[in-house]
């Protein structure tokens, strides 16, 4: 039986490509709503940025979100996005390192 392919993203700020599995999906919901998708089955449009605080700075400072969502993101909403991923980091973090555990 072959291996199952890794499905790979690209980081909307650092523009790498990496497994789904280590980025944080930002998403557009149907009802313009923009948040965090750690689940990364939330219906709508998304993009992906690196678990890294570092990558989501430089993603507000380009706007690349929103280019990626096609959608004007305000300040306010970044802000939120900000703390949201400030607060997510650690979980994301810590779920990555559990899985690469497991895989071993």
């Amino acid at each position: 039986m072959r291996p199952r392919k890794v499905p790979l993203r690209k980081c909307v700020a650092c523009q790498e490509m990496k497994p789904k599995k280590e980025l944080i999906r930002v998403v557009r919901t149907p009802d313009e709503e923009i948040l965090i998708d750690l689940t990364g089955k939330k219906a709508g449009r998304g993009a992906y940025l690196c678990g890294k605080v570092s990558c989501f700075k430089l993603a507000k400072k380009t706007k690349a979100l929103d280019r990626a969502l096609k959608q004007p993101v305000g300040v306010a909403i970044y802000d939120q996005l900000e703390q949201d991923f400030i607060a997510v980091e650690e979980e994301f973090l810590a779920e990555k390192e559990r899985v690469s555990d497991e895989d071993e």
